[in-house]
């Protein structure tokens, strides 16, 4: 039988963190797998418009607000040239993708994805090659988004049809560059050379850009951290942001342990910025580095086999990860973690956003969201603001990989005389009373709120029943004294508007 513990939530307005950045709400669209085409890019749709793009995709993905957009890659940028996915379509070459096995039609390049980032008002984020690419490539890449006109590859892309720059602000060097799984994969010290020489190429042709340069990507790496300190040692004065990435997984098929991984992200996040911190300092830097937590999701099923190997096909169905509920409460749990870190996680990119680890998926003509779609598009809602500082009083349990964690997972953000809180709760048999107590001001009133919960971790969408978890209006919040308290089911994620006093 159900029972029910009690938590406080402890907050006060003095007590921040730092302004949230939007561009914690990123994605990521990668040449992989069905995420181009049959995902956003499938013109022989009854859902597609004049871009060639699905129309019931790109709403879908409207209401997760994502801002920065990571392109075109992950593994498959090390080996892609852009010059082969510009210009007229019917010249441009069919090639194979080393890091996916795969046929790429190049019918969907830069310039498209700038048409669909202008459209869905997302903010570009480009990704070149440092794995078989070189950093006059990179240049020449930059001249063709973001110069005027005058000269040979800004000319060329008017040549194009594309008359004013694309103005990409937002350029990454490479792409999981320690990770011995990737093409062109090098040591720190080489890699640091030339992402170096790259950066300075780069902002020798645009001042204006921001670049983002790679960190480690997996913490059980033998290189982690020590991969950073040597990358940053070189480039420290020539970016503004390191890269983490980061997948977790239900391997062991322990779901109180895997939703405790939220531990684990905080440290991942902590001590990677404790490097930053680190070079900053010892090495008199002009300005800090901070993070951008580029690739983040749930991914361990669709991880070996067939699930990563296109086989020499066009479009395969690689890494299709179906999500439950328990995914649902991890994703949320990145979330909370990202907002938590305000201070020094500036960019984060969920990996990806249709059909490879994706919140949706697409059928022939059919479209289908996934259980980690609706956290998203709660927490997006609710974004604007300063998060504040968090202390959880309550019960918890143990963990054998993460130490002890209380059932409360928690976030918050305040907005003027508006306060966000999320709130996921992560014991899978017992109710949770939240008391959500800022101390320096009075709770007066609920806006709005939603819930996402289930009665079985496991429980996922299907095209048969497409609605077994969802995101629902939730307004039983009761309020006493300036403090609100909420009863939340077991396994649950809530995000809830408060209005405050002045």
């Amino acid at each position: 039988m159900s029972t029910s513990h009690t938590t406080t939530l402890h907050l006060h307005t003095a007590f921040t963190v730092d302004v949230v950045d939007p561009r914690i709400f990123g994605g990521f669209l990668e040449h992989l797998g069905r995420a181009v085409y049959e995902g956003v890019y499938e013109p022989t749709s009854p859902h597609a418009d004049d871009l060639g793009c699905r129309t019931d995709v790109l709403n879908a993905l409207k209401r997760l607000r994502f801002t920065a957009m990571r392109y075109p890659g992950g593994n498959f940028v090390s080996g892609y040239h852009w010059q082969d996915a510009v210009g007229p379509r019917e010249k441009r070459p069919k090639t194979r993708d080393l890091a996916w096995q795969s046929i790429e039609t190049n019918q969907f390049g830069p310039d498209e994805f700038m048409q669909l980032s202008n459209r869905m008002d997302w903010t570009p984020m480009m990704a070149v090659n440092l794995g078989t690419g070189t950093p006059e490539e990179a240049r020449n890449w930059l001249e063709y988004c973001n110069v005027e006109g005058g000269t040979r590859w800004a000319d060329l892309r008017k040549e194009h049809g594309h008359e004013k720059p694309h103005d990409i602000k937002l350029w990454c060097l490479g792409n999981e560059m320690d990770g011995p799984w990737q093409i062109g994969h090098v040591p720190a010290e080489q890699y640091a050379i030339v992402a170096q020489q790259t950066a300075r190429l780069l902002k020798m042709c645009d001042p204006s850009v921001e670049l983002v340069v790679c960190g480690s990507c997996a913490p059980e790496l033998p290189t982690y951290l020590e991969w950073d300190r040597k990358v940053l040692e070189h480039c420290k004065d020539d970016v503004e942001y390191l890269s983490v990435h980061r997948y977790v997984g239900n391997e062991d098929d322990n779901t109180p342990e895997f939703l405790a991984v939220t531990n684990s992200i905080d440290r991942q996040i902590e001590a990677t910025d404790s490097v930053c911190r680190s070079v900053h300092h010892t090495k008199k830097t002009k300005r800090r580095v901070y993070l951008s937590v580029d690739e983040w999701n749930v991914w361990y099923r669709a991880r070996t086999g067939e699930h990563v190997d296109g086989r020499g096909k066009f479009a395969p169905p690689l890494l299709e990860e179906v999500y439950n509920l328990e995914d649902a409460l991890v994703a949320a749990g990145f979330l909370n973690s990202f907002i938590r870190h305000a201070d020094s996680v500036k960019i984060a990119n969920l990996a990806q956003i249709v059909n490879v680890i994706a919140p949706i998926l697409t059928r022939g003509d059919e479209m289908l969201l996934q259980s980690i779609f609706y956290p998203i598009e709660m927490y997006a809602k609710r974004r604007t603001g300063v998060s504040l500082q968090t202390r959880v009083e309550g019960p918890g349990y143990e963990s054998k990989k993460y130490g002890h964690v209380t059932y409360l997972d928690s976030s918050a953000i305040l907005n003027g005389d508006q306060l966000s809180v999320f709130l996921v709760n992560r014991d899978l048999e017992n109710s949770a009373e939240i008391k959500i107590d800022l101390a320096d001001r009075n709770i007066l009133s609920l806006i709005d709120a939603e819930i996402v919960t289930g009665k079985d971790p496991k429980l996922a969408n299907t095209y048969d029943c497409p609605g077994l978890i969802q995101s629902q209006a939730f307004t039983e919040l009761s309020i006493s004294g300036g403090k609100a308290v909420v009863k939340l089911p077991p396994m649950s994620v809530y995000a809830a508007t408060l209005q405050l006093d002045r």
